[in-house]
């Protein structure tokens, strides 16, 4: 027998963007500035800890890609907790998590232990942005939302090069002071201070059933927005719909979850490879072609500035068009200046190339953000959108492995050809096969002005 579907998600999609949302932004950004922050810890002080024990460099990059697999299990298991505990409860464990781990790594006393505390707090990480990816989508209303997501990361990502700043002017001061940078990584737990103005997804709320509790916190939603905005429009009418598998392994066997899961995996793969390929090994690889050491990390730095405007453009972009298409033309880009940057060794010309990438990787891990939780239905959001990105990221676990293995057997240049193929192939996969959801943001949108 077909049920009543539930109506919060039409009632959110109506709400105009108001204090609350504000405030949502706000703590989000947050949160994933302290996540960027802390996702380069690692890398920036490994150089001063392998001296100082005595490691090589075959242990960096154990400790590196045993991370990757921290992130794979994290947000696999978050994507569960999420669905079974709640969105507003999962990110905050999460965040204890990730932060709690990360203040451990202070105290670490060999690689050993550095190893164990970062595949945990790699874990945290990884759980606590897909958990946020699928709170966003869910509180904010569907005609506006992915330029929000992209503004939530345009905030997040200055996390990185602030990390970097901090750690230039700690490292160095003395054998010890590494560790502060992770007591700076740390520093996410504040995130708790927000949670008061958080509420629980009223469409988790009603897709288990707790629909009193659902009813409160749209209504108190609601409230806030006619205070602020005068009367709202009305929401569009419950829909019919045949029960649902509940949350668990057992929507794996639903074709509805499998085909979009299997699509986003490839998303997050080609991104994940193409991305960390690149931007952990250009100067690496630039050193290594003749470049000095000194202007390669400069090169990189310049590049970098791209990556904050990278997630302003998605803003403009996401909400105006077909989110597929704009992904598709994203990775292209990004595909065609990663394969011109490794073709030249002009230095204008490795800042100009490397610069594009940037710009539009940002733009398109924003885009991906919002894209993928839209291909899921309440009940199947947050495993699935966990089980993808955690896929993409476990792939990084030999993605290393691949990069080195062409740079030694075939050559600087290979390594590009490897990193514009994966694009590609994310950018194919979609337009051959991603769903289109423009058009139902579009009756979201038509709602709100009726």
């Amino acid at each position: 027998m077909p049920h009543s579907a539930t109506n919060s998600a039409n009632r959110v999609d109506r709400l105009p963007i108001s204090r609350f949302h504000k405030t949502t932004i706000v703590a989000l950004a947050f949160a994933y500035f302290f996540e960027f922050a802390d996702i380069n810890t690692f890398a920036i002080t490994a150089p001063k800890v392998r001296v100082q024990w005595g490691s090589d460099v075959s242990h960096i990059a154990y400790v590196t890609s045993l991370s990757f697999v921290g992130m794979f299990l994290g947000s696999v298991v978050a994507g569960g907790l999420a669905d079974r505990l709640g969105r507003k409860r999962t990110l905050t464990l999460t965040t204890l998590w990730f932060s709690t781990w990360s203040l451990a790594t202070a105290f670490a006393q060999d690689m050993l232990s550095m190893g164990v505390f970062r595949v945990l707090t790699s874990a945290g990480l990884s759980a606590m942005t897909v958990v946020a990816v699928v709170y966003l989508n869910e509180v904010f209303p569907r005609a506006q939302r992915g330029k929000f997501q992209a503004y939530v990361i345009m905030i997040g990502i200055c996390g990185t090069p602030a990390t970097n700043l901090i750690a230039s002017f700690l490292v160095p001061l003395g054998e010890q002071t590494w560790r502060l940078v992770y007591l700076w990584g740390a520093l996410g737990v504040l995130f708790l201070l927000f949670l008061r103005r958080l509420v629980e997804s009223p469409q988790w709320l009603e897709s288990r059933g707790r629909s009193d509790e659902a009813e409160a916190v749209l209504r108190r939603l609601e409230g806030e927005a006619a205070a602020e905005h005068g009367e709202l429009p009305a929401a569009a009418p419950p829909v019919e719909a045949e029960p649902t598998t509940g949350p668990g392994w057992a929507l794996l066997k639903q074709k509805k979850f499998l085909f979009p899961t299997i699509l986003l995996s490839v998303l997050w793969i080609s991104q994940t490879i193409g991305f960390f390929g690149f931007s952990s090994w250009a100067p690496t690889l630039l050193a290594a072609e003749g470049v000095s050491v000194e202007d390669s990390l400069f090169f990189v730095a310049l590049t970098t500035v791209g990556a904050p405007l990278g997630s302003f453009l998605a803003a403009q972009v996401t909400d105006r068009f077909e989110r597929k298409w704009c992904l598709v033309v994203f990775g292209l880009v990004i595909a065609g200046s990663g394969l011109l940057y490794g073709l030249t060794f002009i230095p204008v010309l490795v800042v100009v190339f490397g610069f594009m990438v940037n710009l539009f990787e940002r733009g398109y891990t924003a885009l991906a953000y919002a894209y993928s939780p839209e291909l899921y239905d309440t009940h199947g959001r947050s495993l699935g959108t966990s089980i993808s990105y955690g896929v993409g990221r476990l792939s990084n676990a030999v993605g290393p492995l691949i990069i080195a293995a062409l740079y030694s057997g075939y050559g600087y240049m290979t390594v590009f050809y490897f990193i514009a193929g994966t694009w590609a192939v994310g950018a194919l996969a979609l337009a051959l096969f991603g769903p289109a959801t423009r058009k139902i943001r579009l009756e979201a949108q038509a709602a709100e002005t009726v």
